[in-house]
């Protein structure tokens, strides 16, 4: 993460952290449930097209489906990642990237 500075009416700033995407482009995700429109009418799984900035507190992200024709705009907490089979990876290390490297599990 980088840090950002936001200047204040005092003429002070304060340090923030800049957000940082959990999904890169070309990730497969899927919309999780609850999402406005019904499921049956959405596309089983999205690939992240590009990654968009801040709206409100969310990250947001481009996504499209090979089943459309057009993009969508979702924010992060919509979007759950799309494991590949025998990837052997659990949900967090393929979300945020840890893990050991050499594949094996410590205690």
């Amino acid at each position: 993460m980088t840090a950002m500075r936001t200047p204040q009416r005092n003429g002070r700033s304060i340090r923030r952290e800049a957000a940082t995407h959990i999904f890169k482009i070309g990730q497969t995700v899927r919309l999780k449930d609850g999402f406005l429109i019904a499921p049956s009418k959405l596309p089983e799984t999205y690939r992240i097209t590009a990654t968009l900035p801040l709206r409100g507190n969310l990250l947001q992200y481009r996504i499209r489906s090979d089943d459309e024709r057009h993009e969508r705009v979702t924010t992060e907490d919509s979007l759950e990642p799309v494991l590949s089979p025998g990837s052997g990876a659990t949900l967090i290390e393929t979300t945020f990237g840890h893990g050991p490297k050499d594949g094996r599990v410590t205690s």
